[in-house]
This record gives C-alpha cells, structure tokens and sequence, in this order.
C-alpha cells in the first residue's frame, strides 16, 4: 500500500511550492488524469499546458495552508496570490490510485473587497 500522505506532500511542494508543474505531474500523475473543473480538459498532458502559465506568472504564490488525506483521498487548500487580483481560497481534491494521482476536482473563492465575517479566510 501506497504511503498517500507522503506522496501528496512531495507532490504539493513540487506543484504549488516549486511551481514545477511539469515535474510534478510527470511523476505524481497518470495519463488519464480525470478532470472535474468544467473549464480543463482530461489528462496529464491537458492538464499541464493549462497551468505552466498560470504557475509561470512573476509573482504568483501557492502557499499550502493544509494538506488533509483520508484513505485515497487528498484536500490541499491552498492560498493563491497573482499580482493585481485578489488572494483566492483554492482546495483541490485529489483521488490517488497506486501511489498516482487519477482524478482532480477543485472549488476556488476570491477574497472580497467587503469582507464582512470576523473570522480567518485560511
């Protein structure tokens, strides 16, 4: 059995940390990489032509707030910064099989400018 805890975690601080996409999916993703965001294709190499310019951007961060995993199931919520917009909520689902990532899905919320919660937004 796959150690899926330490499998998420190298593959976080490769994709959001380093920003090394390619790498990251080279080695954590299959090829038939399923993908539930509405706005990207299936597979890994779909997937990577999508985010190489979104993790290219001057300035853009991911800070990873917390890394969750239950059983083949892992939830990184991420703090997503690009120059010029406002700080995002990013948590991205991922279902592992056989120690690689298989499918993705992901919900993102843009911090307002009238924020009207006392509490954290991460």
């Amino acid at each position: 059995m796959s150690d899926n805890r330490a499998i998420v975690t190298e593959f976080a601080r490769l994709f959001y940390t380093e920003r090394d996409v390619e790498a990251a999916f080279e080695q954590f993703v299959v090829d038939d990489y399923i993908q539930h965001n509405p706005t990207m294709p299936d597979g890994r190499e779909a997937a990577v032509r999508m985010l190489v310019p979104k993790f290219s951007t001057p300035g853009a961060r991911f800070d990873i707030e917390r890394i969750l995993v239950d059983g083949d199931h892992a939830l990184i919520h991420v703090r997503a910064t690009f120059p010029g917009n406002p700080v995002a909520a990013v948590a991205d689902i991922y279902r592992l099989a056989d120690g690689k990532v298989v499918e993705h899905w992901d919900v993102l919320q843009r911090m307002p400018d009238d924020v009207v919660s006392a509490h954290p937004f991460f």
